[in-house]
């Protein structure tokens, strides 16, 4: 009985409540992560789980977690690259570079030769699964800033390394979705996309700086410089979109450009990681978890195996 009434009151449509909702788990989700010595990021991703469709079902996964939730992973991606001292970016390039490249290449290789061995799957099938392996998330990155440790050595190697990894492992994406359309692998494609991300980056990089100089001349109160900071990189993930790239490049590329403008200790960053950490972030993290149906994991022995293969796939190499 009591079931069915609270089947008949969850999920939560209300708006209202479902933000009321989010702002409690926001609110006491890192009291009880802390006494569980349960990181913040994780504890979120694991809230989500809890209130999600798959688990108590207390709130859908509605248009306010995609908007938010897109939002968020924007956030992280620009908060990286704004948060960046560029000198230590400058003496670690290379290496986040190469970085990159090993970290994309070696899980890749692995990735397909176990899903051919394991599962038996087809090229295009092992390829899709192998690029979940070689891409990365800055899923953990607010714990890093909250910590200051964002300009070590490590982190700015593992953020450029990142953006390497999330654009091969798009483009090989991007190369799946064309064999299976198409039927055949097309230089034609990725060599345009080049083009097009190289018009896109000069354009960015030439004509973000020239707006940010002339608003911050005209508006000076650091309220309205948020809110232009934000189109701009609303703005840049949408065009990183339209020319075939995914937006959290756009957004990433964006922090890069306007660095330079956003001082370390300024009152206008302050506001920047205040709103991100407070709501978007969050919301993102909340999100992820939403989509995890654990269900799924105890449906039979086959799926463990997945399970397994697929974990110590992406642990050992990336442990590599």
């Amino acid at each position: 009985m009591i079931l069915t009434s609270l089947g008949a009151v969850f999920p939560i449509h209300q708006p209202v409540a479902i933000f009321l909702v989010v702002l409690l788990v926001i609110l006491c989700g890192p009291l009880v992560f802390r006494r569980l010595k349960i990181p913040n990021v994780v504890g979120l991703i694991i809230a989500g789980v809890l209130i999600g469709p798959y688990c108590f079902n207390v709130l859908e996964r509605d248009a306010s977690f995609q908007i938010f939730g897109q939002v968020g992973i924007l956030y992280l991606m620009f908060l990286a690259a704004v948060e960046i001292d560029m000198y230590h970016l400058r003496q670690n390039i290379g290496k986040g570079l190469a970085f990159g490249l090993l970290t994309f290449s070696l899980p890749m290789a692995a990735g397909i030769a176990g899903a051919r061995w394991a599962f038996g799957t087809g090229w295009s099938t092992s390829v899709l699964i192998a690029s979940m392996y070689a891409s990365h998330t800055l899923i953990s990155y607010p714990t890093v800033s909250r910590l200051g440790l964002q300009n070590t050595k490590g982190a700015v190697i593992a953020v450029c390394g990142t953006i390497v990894a999330v654009l091969l492992a798009l483009l090989a994406l991007a190369e799946v979705v064309t064999v299976r359309v198409t039927g055949g692998f097309s230089w034609s494609d990725i060599v345009w996309l080049l083009v097009l991300a190289v018009i896109y980056a000069t354009v960015v990089w030439y004509s973000f700086p020239w707006l940010t100089r002339w608003f911050f001349r005209k508006f000076n109160d650091s309220l309205s410089q948020l809110i232009f900071i934000l189109a701009e990189v609303c703005i840049a993930s949408l065009l990183a979109q339209l020319i075939g790239l995914e937006a959290i490049v756009g957004a990433f590329f964006s922090g890069l450009v306007l660095n330079r403008f956003i001082p370390s200790r300024s009152v206008l960053l302050n506001r920047i990681q205040f709103v991100g950490n407070a709501i978007f972030i969050p919301y993102f993290l909340i999100g992820v978890g939403m989509l995890i149906n654990v269900h799924v994991i105890f449906q039979g022995w086959g799926v463990g195996w997945v399970d397994l293969n697929m974990i110590c796939v992406a642990l050992v190499e990336k442990w590599i």
